[in-house]
C-alpha cells in the first residue's frame, strides 16, 4: 500500500512540474530568444523485496531548453550584418534626400543661377538683370552653405551615436561577464532561463559591434566583434570608449580598453550598428561632403577666372566674383615639430578632393590617401617659389618639422565654409568685353570682324589701342610689327587679346582693337560667363561642372540604393536563420496543447493511484479497528 502511495506520490509530483513547464513555455511565446523548455522523465531506484524488484515510480532527471548551438551562431552572425546595413541604408538615404529633393538640393539653384547669368547677356547694361545675378548667386552660396551644414548634423548624429553605442556595448559586454561567472563552467547544469537570458544579451551585443561568440569547453561564452577585437573573455569584459581624431576633433572615433591597454579601433573593426555608421560616415557622408566641396571650389574659380576676363560698367577690369576657403591643412595632435602648412588651390582639372595625409619621414615629405594609404605623387621643394604641388593643391612649409610629423590635408571637404558672395555692387558685374574690335570706314575689302576673346586678363598691355593694318590680302602689321602671314578665318591675337576676322582685307583695310568705354551694354563675357557651368574643370578636362553635379547626386543615389539593396538580401538571410532557429527552439502552440492534455490525463490518473491507495487504507484501519 505504501509502495502504490508512494509511487502515485512520485507521478502526481513529476507530472505536476512538467504541466508548469508547459506552461512557462506557453506563456513565453511572445518572448524573444526563448527557448523552448522539455522535461525529461526516468524511472526511480526499484525496491528489492526479496523475491524480485518493485519499481518505485518516476523522477524529473532535467528541464533542459531544445536549442542548437549552429541554429544560434547562424542567426547571431545574421543579426550583426543585418543591424550594419539598417544603420548604412537609413542615414544614405538621408544624405540621398538632402541631395535629390529640390527643397534641399543644389541642382536647382545652381540652374536659377546660370539662367540669371543667360538673362543678363539679353541686356548686360540693366540694373535690374544685374541685381537678378547678385540675389540668384547668393541663393547658390546660401544652398551650399545649408547642404554642407545639413551635413555636418549628420556627423554629430553619428557622433552621437558612437557615444551612446560604446555605452551600451560596455553595459552589455559587462552583464554577459557577469551571467558566465553565474552559469560558470557547466552550462548543462544552469537554468535554461540564465542561457537564454546570456543569448539574447549576446545577440543584442552583436547588433551593435558585429562579430560572432564562442562557446568554450563548459559553458563559458566569449564574444568578439567583427574585427574581431575581444569584447568579453570569460567573466571579463573590455571597455569601448570614445576620443578626438587626432587630425579633426569635431570627429569621434572608437578605442577598447583591454589587458590595461587602450588601442583605438579602426573603422572596420566593428560591424553591426556602430560598423554601419563608420561606414557610413567613410563611404556616403565625407566623399559627399568632399565632391561637394569640390564642385564649389571648380565653380567659384571659373567663374572667378571668367568673370576677370571682363569689364564693369565702371570701365574695371572684373574682380573675384566668389570668396573661397583655401583648402585645410590639420596637424596632428602629436607633432612636436615647429612646421606649418599653407595650401593654395592650383589646377582644378588635377582637384579629385580626396584627403590627403601630408609625412615627414626625417629627409623627405610624403603624400598618402587618407582612406586607402596608397601613396600619392607630389611635385615641388615647399618653398614660396616651388611649392609642392599634389592632386591640384598646392602648399608651402614654414618653420622646421619633425620626422613622423604629419598633417591631414582636406583639399575640398571645408570649402563652403569660406564661400561666399564677394561683390555688393550689380555695377560691378563684368558682362563686357574688355576689348572692342572696328573696322575703318574706309576700307574696301570683304574682311569682317569676327568674335573678341581674351586670353590672358592679367596682361599689362591688354587694355592698350592696337591697330592692325593689311599690306595686302594675304599679310598684316599690328602696330607696325610684322608682317605676318594671313588665311581667311583665322585669329589674330597681341597683348593678350584674339580676334577672328572672315573674308579677304584689301591692301591699306585698317581695324581698331580698343578698351571698351564705361556703360558699355556689350555682353561678351556675360556670354563667357553664362557658359562656366559647362567648362570642362574636373578629371584632366574631360568632366564639366554640369556634369559633376549631377555625377554627385547619382554617386549618392548609388550608395544608397547599393546599401538598400544589400539590407534587402541580408533581411532574407536573417529571416531564414531566424526561421531556422525558430524551428528548434521556438514555442508550438500546437505541440505544448498536445503536451498539456497528455500530462494532464496523466497527472489525473496518478490522482487516481493515490486516492486507491488511500482507500486501501482506510479499509484496512477498519478491518483492523
Amino acid at each position: 500500500m505504501s509502495n502504490v502511495l508512494s509511487t502515485g506520490t512520485s507521478a502526481l509530483l513529476a507530472f505536476q512540474r512538467a504541466l508548469a513547464t508547459v506552461s512557462h513555455n506557453v506563456a513565453n511565446i511572445k518572448t524573444d530568444g526563448y527557448s523552448r523548455q522539455k522535461v525529461d522523465f526516468a524511472t526511480r531506484n526499484p525496491t528489492d523485496v526479496g523475491y524480485g524488484d518493485v519499481g518505485n515510480g518516476t523522477k524529473i532527471t532535467d528541464i533542459r531548453r531544445v536549442a542548437d548551438q549552429l541554429a544560434i551562431s547562424r542567426l547571431l552572425d545574421s543579426n550583426g550584418e543585418l543591424a550594419r546595413l539598417q544603420q548604412l541604408s537609413g542615414m544614405a538615404d538621408r544624405v540621398d534626400a538632402l541631395f535629390s529633393d529640390s527643397a534641399t538640393g543644389v541642382t536647382g539653384v545652381w540652374s536659377n543661377f546660370f539662367d540669371s547669368i543667360n538673362s543678363l547677356s539679353s541686356n548686360a547694361s540693366a540694373t535690374a538683370d544685374r541685381r537678378n545675378v547678385l540675389d540668384s548667386a547668393s541663393t547658390l552660396v546660401g544652398r551650399f552653405k545649408q547642404l554642407n551644414a545639413n551635413l555636418d548634423s549628420l556627423n554629430s548624429e553619428v557622433n552621437n551615436g558612437l557615444i551612446a553605442g560604446a555605452n551600451e556595448v560596455n553595459r552589455l559586454a559587462a552583464e554577459i561577464a557577469q551571467l558566465n561567472g553565474a552559469i560558470g563552467s557547466n552550462a548543462a547544469a544552469a537554468a535554461p532561463d540564465l542561457l537564454d537570458r546570456r543569448d539574447q544579451l549576446i545577440t543584442q551585443l552583436v547588433g551593435y559591434t558585429g562579430g560572432t561568440a564562442i562557446i568554450q569547453d563548459g559553458g563559458v561564452m566569449n564574444v568578439y566583434s567583427a574585427g574581431g577585437q575581444a569584447l568579453v573573455v570569460g567573466t571579463s569584459a573590455s571597455q569601448i570608449s570614445t576620443a578626438t581624431d587626432p587630425y579633426r576633433p569635431e570627429r569621434l572615433q572608437l578605442a577598447i580598453k583591454t589587458q590595461g591597454m587602450t588601442v583605438t579601433l579602426d573603422s572596420k573593426a566593428l560591424g553591426g550598428q556602430i560598423g554601419g555608421l563608420l561606414e557610413f560616415r567613410d563611404t556616403v557622408l565625407t566623399p559627399a561632403q568632399a565632391e561637394l566641396g569640390r564642385i564649389a571650389v571648380g565653380m567659384a574659380l571659373s567663374f572667378n577666372q571668367a568673370h576677370a576676363e571682363g569689364m564693369d560698367m565702371y570701365g574695371d577690369m572684373g574682380v573675384d566674383f566668389f570668396n573661397l576657403a583655401p583648402p585645410k591643412i590639420t596637424a596632428h595632435s602629436g607633432n612636436t615639430g615647429g612646421a606649418t602648412l599653407t595650401a593654395s588651390y592650383g589646377d582644378t582639372t588635377a582637384l579629385d578632393g580626396q584627403n590627403l595625409l601630408l609625412k615627414f619621414n626625417g629627409t623627405n615629405w610624403e603624400a598618402t590617401r587618407a582612406d586607402t594609404g596608397a601613396s600619392v605623387a607630389m611635385t615641388g621643394t615647399g618653398s614660396a617659389a616651388d611649392p609642392f604641388v599634389v592632386n591640384g593643391v598646392q602648399f608651402v612649409v614654414d618653420g622646421t618639422p619633425s620626422a613622423n610629423d604629419r598633417f591631414l590635408l582636406q583639399p575640398t571637404a571645408a570649402a563652403t565654409s569660406g564661400l561666399s558672395v564677394a561683390i555688393t555692387d550689380p555695377s560691378r558685374i563684368a558682362a563686357a568685353n574688355p576689348v572692342k574690335a572696328s573696322a575703318d570706314v574706309s576700307n574696301t575689302g570683304t574682311g569682317v570682324l569676327g568674335k573678341v576673346d581674351v586670353l590672358d586678363a592679367n596682361n599689362p598691355a591688354l587694355l592698350n589701342p592696337a591697330t592692325i593694318e593689311f599690306i595686302d590680302a594675304n599679310q598684316y602689321t599690328i602696330d607696325g610689327a610684322g608682317p605676318f602671314a594671313y588665311t581667311p578665318g583665322q585669329a589674330i591675337s597681341a597683348n593678350g587679346w584674339s580676334m577672328v576676322l572672315d573674308g579677304k582685307p584689301a591692301a591699306g583695310d585698317s581695324f581698331s582693337v580698343g578698351k571698351t568705354a564705361p556703360g558699355s551694354s556689350d555682353n561678351g563675357n556675360a556670354s563667357r560667363l553664362a557658359n562656366v557651368e559647362d567648362a570642362k574643370a574636373f578629371n584632366s578636362g574631360t568632366v564639366t561642372l554640369n556634369g559633376a553635379l549631377g555625377g554627385l547626386t547619382t554617386q549618392v543615389g548609388s550608395a544608397a540604393r547599393a546599401a538598400d539593396y544589400s539590407l534587402k538580401a541580408q533581411q532574407v538571410i536573417n529571416d531564414n536563420a531566424k526561421a531556422g532557429r525558430d524551428s528548434i527552439s521556438g514555442v508550438n502552440l500546437d505541440e505544448e496543447a498536445a503536451d498539456m492534455l497528455r500530462l494532464q490525463q496523466a497527472y489525473q490518473a496518478a490522482s487516481q493511484l493515490i486516492s486507491t491507495a488511500d482507500t486501501m487504507f482506510q479499509t484496512i484501519l477498519k478491518a483492523v479497528g
